[in-house]
């Protein structure tokens, strides 16, 4: 069976870094149990995060955090279909904003629904050829 990609971009509620702390250190567990890998980059006005696993581990994945109250305005931005995951090392990366492309007034202003998936898996792309920041 293939494996899958999802993107998708939510406004964090109550984000702060012990928050964020606690979403990492719960992904990265129930990642490495489920088998799936990627990255989050987060600020406070953004979370985008790429999962890549099954099909069927990544959907039942995206529906927990649809329900999950620390997202707001959840967005599917991109699944598709791979052949090779971009973060096969890590069960759930952490990026500290410094790839952020869009600022924060472009990104209120609509930037992610304008972005085209080859920009919006180009970030993580990039991601995935830098060295690790602050993990």
């Amino acid at each position: 069976m293939r494996d899958m990609q999802l993107i998708y971009a939510s406004r964090p509620f109550g984000y702060d870094e012990l928050s964020l702390a606690g979403i990492l250190l719960q992904a990265r567990q129930n990642n490495a149990r489920n088998g799936i890998t990627g990255a989050l980059i987060c600020r406070e006005d953004l979370f985008l995060q790429m999962l890549e696993g099954r099909r069927d581990v990544v959907t039942s994945t995206f529906a927990r955090i649809l329900r999950d109250e620390r997202h707001v305005d959840v967005v599917n931005l991109l699944s598709t279909d791979i052949d090779n995951r971009l973060f096969p090392e890590w069960s759930m990366r952490h990026d500290p904003a410094r790839s952020w492309m869009w600022t924060p007034e472009e990104v209120a202003k609509g930037a992610i629904g304008r972005a085209s998936d080859q920009e919006i898996r180009g970030i993580f792309e990039r991601l995935a050829k830098e060295p690790p920041g602050r993990l």
